[in-house]
């Protein structure tokens, strides 16, 4: 596997945003939910204390000792809760062994201790408060208690808990709406240059158009400046290729024909020499003119069909090895490489199967890889050492010096392979010879 086609798919900033918002709401939510009860729970309790304490302001003030040492409370309370059974308002005397107890207490006392929690009368939760002080008749000092019910403050605490946490949910999850309203707004311009790119990638427009915010136009204006540059370069490369080409046409023809004067050994001395060099201008200044093309980035070629047309010229090539190519592509298969570029680089792997093959040769594709197709050519012919696969794909690189070739094939369809962000690889193949797999870009919705 390529590792330069490998890519780490990051998240879109759309969804950074969401994810960030989502996170932040969660936590004020949960912060929230669990802050405000205890607060008011808080509140509530110290409120009921501060109750309880004028309560404990009066008995103290009404408790007195008899004549025989016995504890009594001189006078009725304010509040007639203390009166009635189990009603949830609870006082309690202590002296020595004593102990005075309010009516509604009944028959129970006051259990439990701070940190456990103290309980009343049918196992109600109580709020206590405590206090001890001294009579002057008494060599001992009084602890009084005074208690009252929390489970009703218990029940409306949960009660607002509950609403409170069913309007948190109900203002997050407005939030993130609004927040991803927000943010689909924020970044629509982004949405808009891609849009952009696309006609621009595809040969529709020449440059963005359009208003833009203050933030991105800058950003506009520099990528419509490189693109004018590099329109501009590519027009410069096509007139100097067509300048370079009628330049060499004629010190070219008057090589040929002064060759064509000498003798036949010096001629067959020459002009092959002279014929490869006519090849490779021919090849260089190709190159250059299609670099040249005005809607290279809009390129789309079916790919089975350039196969078909360049086996069957090879089939007439070497019909005399009885080769036979089969290919396996469908008819819909489409690349985003330029026709000529693709026929340079298919056309040197399937010749090199040509020359090589025993008398097969087999094309197909393998699954798409980070928007790349992986077509695969390989045959059943002698194939390349495994320590040797790197190497062929450098320039000049031949390793067998008596089949006619330049050496340069191969490098060609690599550098090619390269410029359009894809790769040739080459490898072992289950046929026995070589599987030459080639990473081609294909087109972007």
């Amino acid at each position: 596997m390529l590792t330069n086609l490998s890519k780490n798919r990051q998240p879109s900033i759309r969804n950074r945003l969401l994810i960030a918002a989502a996170v932040w709401l969660l936590a004020i939510t949960l912060s929230a939910g669990y802050l405000v009860p205890t607060f008011i729970k808080t509140y509530l309790i110290e409120q009921e204390k501060s109750q309880l304490y004028l309560y404990m302001d009066q008995i103290t003030a009404q408790v007195d000792i008899d004549k025989h040492g016995q504890l009594f409370v001189d006078g009725r309370l304010s509040n007639p809760r203390f009166n009635f059974p189990y009603s949830g308002l609870y006082w309690s005397l202590k002296l020595n062994k004593q102990i005075l107890r309010s009516r509604s207490l009944w028959d129970t006392t006051i259990k439990g201790n701070a940190q456990k929690g103290f309980e009343g009368p049918n196992n109600q939760s109580l709020i206590v408060v405590k206090r001890k002080f001294s009579l002057p008749d008494s060599d001992y000092p009084i602890e009084l208690s005074v208690a009252v019910n929390q489970d009703k403050l218990l029940k409306t605490l949960q009660e607002l808990t509950h609403g409170l946490w069913v309007i948190l949910t109900i203002m997050a999850i407005g939030i993130l709406v609004l927040t991803t309203l927000q943010v689909s707004w924020s970044l629509w311009p982004l949405r808009k240059l891609r849009k952009n790119l696309i006609e621009v990638r595809e040969g529709h427009s020449t440059e963005l158009t359009g208003l833009y915010p203050v933030e991105i136009q800058p950003v506009i204006d520099d990528l419509n400046a490189l693109l004018f540059h590099y329109q501009e370069l590519l027009l410069r490369a096509r007139n100097h290729s067509g300048n370079l080409s009628h330049a060499l046409k004629t010190p070219i023809a008057i090589l040929n024909n002064e060759v064509s004067l000498l003798d036949p050994a010096t001629q067959a001395r020459l002009a092959p020499a002279l014929q490869q060099l006519q090849q490779h201008i021919d090849y260089h200044l190709g190159r250059a003119r299609m670099a040249g093309a005005m809607n290279i980035l809009a390129a789309k070629t079916a790919l089975s069909h350039r196969i078909d047309a360049i086996s069957l010229a090879m089939d007439k090539v070497y019909a005399h090895r009885g080769v036979v190519l089969v290919n396996e592509l469908d008819s819909d298969v489409v690349i985003a490489v330029e026709k000529s570029d693709l026929d340079e680089m298919i056309g040197n792997l399937i010749e090199n199967s040509y020359k090589w093959a025993n008398s097969l040769i087999r094309v197909y594709q393998e699954p798409i890889i980070d928007g790349h197709i992986v077509l695969v050519i390989e045959d059943d012919g002698p194939g390349i050492a495994r320590e040797k696969c790197k190497q062929v794909l450098k320039r000049g690189v031949r390793l067998d010096e008596n089949t006619p070739g330049t050496g340069l094939g191969l490098n060609i369809v690599n550098e090619l392979a390269h410029s359009y962000r894809g790769d040739l690889v080459l490898t072992h193949s289950s046929l026995g010879g070589l599987k030459a797999m080639l990473y081609l870009p294909i087109p972007r919705n």
